[in-house]
């Protein structure tokens, strides 16, 4: 099960950030890649608490749906909502600025979050709710790749 919490996971996913091209091929979605890259560096402010995302989570969220998300052997499907306040295409979320340092940006936001060892000081996720630091590890990896994957890189 790949993980943040494994360099050879991390060193993967920026490896395919640093293929990814301002205009790399969209396989599902709406997003341009650069919106994606602003987007994925909104999730990690959002989840490290430097960014106020609003929440949408219940029983079922928190538990059944967050166990699957998270652990069960299945990809993300295409089309998943997010939050409105990460939500690039309707501009939400970071402006995109200048491709390169942007995605600087969210290697050293990947980087960084990895590292934390905080794991569960974080705030809850605004759809899983509490999240132990192997889930936020979890839900790092997963959440980068479906993206990436979304771009086919």
């Amino acid at each position: 099960m790949k993980t943040l919490s494994r360099e050879t996971d991390l060193n993967e996913l920026l490896q395919r950030l640093r293929r990814l091209r301002p205009d790399s091929a969209r396989r599902w979605g709406k997003m341009t890649p650069h919106q994606m890259v602003c987007h994925l560096s909104d999730s990690f402010l959002a989840v490290t608490g430097q960014m106020t995302v609003s929440t949408a989570t219940g029983p079922l969220q928190r538990t059944v749906v967050k166990w699957v998300a998270l652990y069960a052997p299945m990809r993300w499907p295409a089309g998943l909502p997010t939050r409105p306040e990460l939500d690039q295409v309707r501009d939400a979320g970071t402006r995109p600025g200048d491709f390169a340092a942007d995605v600087a940006e969210l290697e050293r936001l990947t980087a960084r979050f990895a590292a934390d060892r905080l794991g569960c000081a974080r705030p809850e996720h605004p759809i899983f709710g509490l999240m132990s630091h192997r889930d936020w590890m979890r839900w790092g990896y997963l959440h980068l790749d479906h993206h990436f994957r979304q771009f086919g890189i």
